[in-house]
């Protein structure tokens, strides 16, 4: 799943900075995009969620001093905060790119995780579950501080401390309050993943909530989804309906790619998806990676469109080809990666 994440939000990145000529926010086109970049966030941050929590599940059960935490801790923290500001030096606004060099994004979103790791693998079950309601909630009770009158460059960008930390917490790309809600939410599915009945019962109310928020649209003659602006389910600012659809959606993908994998069995697609694994493993690398790209496509085409089939060819393109570097890299050049430089970080602040 985490490699599925990391290509669609390869995929909608580079829609983003060579947008096709001609296709406006209604083009069946852009829906599609929008539709994949809508679920690779929540699918990224929830996995990530999941894979922190199972790490730290590791560490509470060895009885791990404060120490050992911090040596765990800090290394996170300081190479995910490290890539988010050279992801934002690569797609630099001065170069026509979409950041400041200082913006908060989803990195940072989960060096924050990281830090609140030793405090969630103490949570109990219930306290979690109600914690990811209370995330999930959260957008119906912010009103001004989530944003929404804030256009795209003035979310990615902040005047001063207090502006750069609302941007973090309340109203910038990934913000705390309300993204925790999908580490949280990988933590209740780890501790799910025997329990196939009741995530079941939760894709279900997903399924129909989500169906409510269609019939809630065509009825009140309002755009279902739209990244911002007056629609039902919104990414910027991330609103109620869309975390609870987009969690819900979560649920099902990894349910579905899963298959009887956790009761000992096999995926659902056997051995089909694993040419998409070494994608997953060095999915930071190619988060990070990509950007250089399209930092340096915005730079070329400098504002102009192409046209609506090479856009098409050159999005799909620069999606896929990751598949096949990530098997040469971890093949062949496995310590140029940056999952091996925190693994070097781990090792050396034992």
């Amino acid at each position: 799943m985490r490699a599925v994440a990391i290509l669609c939000m390869v995929e909608v990145h580079t829609a983003a900075i060579i947008p096709p000529e001609g296709v406006t926010v209604g083009h069946p086109a852009a829906f599609v995009a929008a539709a994949f970049g809508g679920m690779a966030a929540p699918m990224f941050v929830t996995i990530s969620g999941w894979g922190m929590y199972r790490s730290s599940i590791r560490r509470f059960e060895e009885r791990h001093a404060a120490s050992e935490w911090f040596g765990w801790i800090l290394p996170r923290v300081a190479l995910l905060s490290s890539c988010q500001f050279l992801v934002n030096l690569l797609l630099n606004v001065e170069r026509g790119g979409r950041f400041e060099w200082h913006t908060p994004g989803v990195l940072t979103l989960l060096a924050i995780s990281a830090i609140i790791a030793p405090i969630l693998v103490r949570l109990s079950f219930a306290n979690r579950a109600a914690l990811t309601i209370a995330f999930g909630a959260f957008p119906l009770f912010m009103g001004s501080h989530s944003g929404e009158e804030l256009a795209w460059f003035e979310r990615v960008d902040s005047s001063g401390a207090r502006e750069w930390l609302q941007r973090l917490f309340l109203n910038g790309t990934y913000p705390a309050f309300p993204w925790l809600f999908f580490v949280f939410l990988g933590s209740i599915l780890h501790d799910l993943r025997d329990a196939s009945g009741t995530r079941k019962n939760l894709i279900g109310i997903g399924l129909s909530f989500s169906t409510l928020t269609i019939v809630y649209a065509i009825i009140e003659d309002r755009d279902w989804a739209l990244t911002s602006g007056d629609a039902v389910l919104t990414f910027f600012p991330a609103s109620f309906p869309f975390l609870l659809v987009s969690g819900c959606l979560v649920m099902l993908v990894m349910m579905l790619l899963e298959g009887e994998e956790n009761s000992g069995g096999d995926p659902a697609l056997g051995d089909k998806l694993s040419f998409l694994e070494p994608a997953g493993r060095l999915s930071l690398t190619i988060y990070v990676a990509h950007f250089a790209v399209l930092g340096a496509a915005a730079i070329i085409l400098d504002g102009a469109r192409l046209a609506v089939f090479p856009a098409f060819a050159v999005t799909l393109g620069h999606t896929f080809v990751w598949i096949p570097i990530a098997s040469i890299i971890e093949k062949k050049a496995p310590r140029i990666t940056l999952e091996n430089l925190l693994k070097s970080m781990d090792q050396s602040g034992r």
